[in-house]
């Protein structure tokens, strides 16, 4: 039983490992898409361009929270999750359920974030996981890029939420209304704003959250010097 159930996880951690490659490709491709449009075409064409591939890489990223609960990797779930969930809710809540979000500027900002966050983190942790460490200047660009891309992010993301609100409101999509068999009623609207007063806790700590990434920053170049 305990044979089997080994070939079980390193048959699953092998197709995850094939997956994380794939992701990180779809992720490339993302990046590329989308700087290649913003330069050809303009801002107003980016979505148009990365849809597919950027729908396929974030809903992918769901397994991470498996992983994290499960034990297959370290990154706790309590940080993998909320970064997880609400760029799900941008990708599907808001770019996908609103067309009219698709065009504006901060698409393009938020996805050029979002992949280059993505495929320095993958790249190092990949690196790290085949050679056992990775390369000083990836190491630097693993703990130094998210003093930029951590504001263009999270500013995109709530940039985005804040222009479909009225499209939300104008539309009802989603909207549950009484009387129903269920007696149970749900307002997109409203549960837009609570996720933005979600967001605004986050913001108004990001001097704490920054000096503790900047201790990280630190310690990890540190470290990486030393060896």
């Amino acid at each position: 039983m305990a044979s089997f159930l080994s070939l079980v996880r390193r048959t699953y951690l092998t197709i995850y490992n094939w997956t994380v490659f794939v992701g990180w490709q779809y992720r490339f491709q993302v990046l590329y898409l989308a700087l290649k449009t913003l330069m050809e075409s303009g801002h107003e064409h980016v979505y148009d361009a990365v849809e597919k591939p950027l729908l396929l890489a974030q809903s992918a990223a769901v397994l991470e929270i498996l992983h994290g609960l499960v034990g297959l990797v370290r990154s706790p779930v309590t940080a993998t999750m909320p970064q997880i969930s609400s760029r799900l809710c941008v990708t599907w809540g808001i770019l996908w359920s609103f067309p009219e979000t698709r065009t504006h500027i901060l698409v393009s900002s938020l996805v050029i974030s979002w992949s280059i966050t993505e495929i320095i983190r993958y790249s190092f942790f990949g690196t790290k996981e085949a050679l056992g460490s990775a390369p000083s200047g990836l190491m630097w660009l693993r703990y130094s890029t998210f003093l930029l891309l951590y504001p263009t992010g999270i500013t995109s993301e709530v940039g985005l939420i804040y222009i479909a609100m009225p499209y939300i409101k104008e539309s009802e999509k989603y909207c549950v209304r009484m009387p129903n068999k269920w007696n149970f009623s749900f307002d997109y609207f409203y549960a837009a704003i609570l996720v933005l007063g979600i967001y605004v806790p986050g913001m108004i700590c990001s001097p704490h959250m920054y000096t503790y990434m900047l201790g990280q920053r630190k310690k990890a170049l540190s470290k990486s010097k030393r060896e």
